[in-house]
């Protein structure tokens, strides 16, 4: 039950921020990260700044979910990580647990 309410705000946190975010996707500015953050594939100043404001809500949100529940934050965000990855549209960045960057 813990596991299906992290599951169900994380698909929340995923889709408020779904236009500036997508429009970042699109562009292959950014990419989901496997500890449920975004990380920039492509170094500019605009996709560091989605990437920042994506990030800081999605760290606030998952940290009310880890204190909630009584989960840890990194086990939270692994959670989310892999949900994120998993939604993601074919033929936008997800990171490998290596670090590199490939199109899903």
């Amino acid at each position: 039950m813990r596991w299906l309410i992290i599951m169900f705000v994380a698909a929340l946190s995923f889709s408020a921020w779904a236009l500036d975010l997508q429009q970042a996707k699109q562009q292959g500015l950014v990419g989901e990260q496997l500890n449920g953050l975004v990380g920039v594939v492509q170094g500019s100043v605009e996709a560091t700044a989605v990437a920042n404001e994506i990030n800081r809500k999605r760290l606030a949100s998952y940290q009310e979910i880890a204190q909630r529940t009584g989960t840890s934050l990194t086990i939270v965000q692994a959670r989310a990580g892999q949900l994120n990855i998993e939604r993601t549209q074919a033929g936008y960045y997800i990171q490998l647990a290596d670090g590199s960057w490939r199109k899903k």
